[in-house]
């Protein structure tokens, strides 16, 4: 889970939906991962016998995937939430010919959405940005139909590893965002009575030529440090210095730096009485690959 309020760790609400305000325009020239997660997550949706009539993409972002659910489930009703309202005017103007995307300005801890109203809750690469995760699970569950579908992605805490170990030889400020690890995803999800859990995570190596690129692609995703431990000075040159001369420790062979990102995966079923499955005996833990292609009978 995220650190309490008090925590140098905790994120500031505010200022990240004003990052992302900012980044809704140059969003989608930095998001390779995130669209190589989402078509990931869209393949798994093959795994499953879904005819969904209502989906919410949680944290569309500008709309690239949310575009792609759409013309996946042709004769779904498909929501795109996200915390920022230039985001979800860009996602709108995906919408394939005749279809409209529905755009909802919101965030996961508070979903503006009925209850029991979606077949499928999709997320991708957004729960990181969570203040709360028991919260945001509680709102999965109270909005999914009892055979409704969560399917989401998120990053591990391993991601950036490079990076936050560069800035910590550099100065005490958290320069870099935390993220949740999976065994803590895998409790929220029991915690909140989300049917039938299953987790899975895999890792991916991006490369740059030099760490000004990745801190650059980090501000234009709007992913940019807002924890309440960052420095609230401008960042010295002896120190930006000292970051990049460890980094540069990274570099590899092919003369590229890496940025390690661990993906967590996560699935489960929306259900209105306990699961069946014993809740202390945690989240199975296997690749995606093995999802059973039904949902659960109804308890």
């Amino acid at each position: 889970m995220h650190e309490p309020s008090d925590s140098p760790f905790t994120l500031d609400r505010n200022r990240l939906r004003r990052a992302f305000e900012r980044a809704a325009t140059s969003y989608d020239q930095a998001a390779v991962l995130q669209r190589e997660i989402g078509g990931r997550l869209l393949e798994r949706l093959d795994l499953i016998k879904l005819k969904p009539e209502s989906i919410v993409d949680i944290g569309c972002g500008t709309g690239a995937i949310t575009a792609a659910l759409l013309k996946k489930y042709r004769k779904a009703r498909v929501i795109g939430l996200e915390r920022a309202p230039a985001m979800v005017a860009a996602a709108r103007k995906r919408a394939p010919w005749l279809r409209t995307l529905h755009g909802v300005v919101g965030e996961a801890e508070a979903l503006p959405l009925a209850d029991a109203s979606c077949d499928l809750i999709f997320s991708n690469l957004a729960l990181q940005w969570a203040l709360d995760l028991d919260r945001v699970f509680a709102e999965f569950q109270r909005v999914l139909k009892p055979r409704g579908v969560l399917l989401f992605s998120t990053l591990g805490p391993d991601t950036l590893l490079e990076l936050r170990r560069s800035w910590a030889a550099a100065d005490a400020y958290h320069h870099v965002n935390a993220f949740f690890d999976m065994h803590d995803i895998g409790d929220a999800l029991m915690r909140t009575r989300l049917a039938e859990p299953v987790m899975d995570t895999e890792r991916l190596t991006l490369t740059y030529r030099d760490v000004d690129g990745l801190i650059g692609d980090l501000k234009t995703l709007g992913a940019g440090n807002v924890t309440a431990g960052r420095s609230r000075e401008l960042t010295g040159k002896g120190r930006m210095r000292v970051m990049r001369e460890t980094y540069e420790r990274y570099r590899r062979p092919d003369g590229l730096l890496p940025v390690t990102c661990e993906v967590v995966y996560g699935h489960a079923w929306g259900s209105r009485s306990s699961p069946s499955r014993s809740r202390t005996a945690g989240p199975a833990v296997f690749p995606l690959s093995h999802l059973r292609r039904r949902a659960p009978e109804e308890g």
